[in-house]
């Protein structure tokens, strides 16, 4: 029997769960090793800190029509950043996928949620399909999905942090309250661990970035979080055990001569 577990966004088919930042990788050619041993089924460009109208004077160049681009507001502080930003990159990549970040605190990069419903809901309105970075909160989160989000981020940990799921009850909460939206853990992961719970939780895939492009061995880093995407979500597929407070014994004391 063939297992059909597929990935769909906007009626889009990903064909990866784990999806791979581009920054602070040592070199251009490390990075795209890397993208290509994890297999990446999104790729995250900030619009912010490339040049759009000139690819071939960055990176850009080398991932254009090799990769899937998602394209990243990353380091707007307002709504209206965050929109001119969004139509900016619609224009020069030719997609209207766009990552939504707005962030409130420059130390945390924690997401500003007022200014990101703004942002959402305009974008929504202009034919965005809106991917939301956001807080761990569940109730954020249920209002971004009824602005018409196509799919909600929210965070395991503070970007770049490498601290894991901080608080992985309330990510399961931010499950169960959308269990039909696709939903992506973005920012904090640490170390492959870190990306198999997010997907034992239920989550449909795992954005990672600081970790692996800083890791000893980036390359082989991204190849050890996709197998770890994979085993996540096979084990979340396979139906985990509930936990209990006692023990349970492996085999049947029935018929035993004593």
């Amino acid at each position: 029997m063939v297992e059909v577990d597929e990935f769909i966004i906007a009626g889009e088919r990903i064909r990866s769960r784990l999806w791979l930042g581009t920054a602070r990788y040592p070199s251009p050619q490390i990075l795209v090793e890397a993208l290509q041993r994890g297999n990446a089924g999104m790729v995250t460009v900030a619009v912010r800190r490339i040049n759009l109208h000139a690819p071939q004077d960055t990176f850009l160049d080398l991932l254009i029509g090799r990769f899937p681009l998602l394209p990243n507001t990353a380091g707007c502080r307002t709504a209206e950043e965050a929109i001119f930003l969004a139509e900016l990159a619609r224009e020069a990549l030719q997609t209207n996928w766009i990552k939504l970040e707005v962030v409130g605190d420059e130390r945390l990069l924690w997401p500003d949620s007022e200014q990101l419903l703004i942002a959402a809901r305009e974008l929504v309105r202009r034919g965005f399909v809106v991917l939301a970075y956001a807080p761990d909160d569940p109730t954020v989160c249920e209002r971004l999905a009824e602005a018409g989000c196509a799919a909600v981020m929210p965070l395991a940990a503070p970007i770049g942090s490498g601290q894991g799921l901080r608080d992985p009850e309330r990510l399961l909460w931010i499950r169960h309250r959308l269990p039909n939206l696709p939903l992506v853990i973005d920012a904090g992961i640490g170390g492959p661990a870190d990306a198999a719970l997010s997907m034992e939780l239920g989550y449909d895939a795992v954005l990672v970035n600081t970790a692996v492009a800083e890791a000893q061995n980036p390359i082989l880093m991204a190849e050890a979080m996709r197998l770890a995407v994979e085993a996540g979500r096979k084990a979340y597929l396979a139906g985990k055990i509930p936990k209990v407070s006692y023990a349970r014994p492996s085999s049947t004391l029935e018929g035993l001569p004593f």
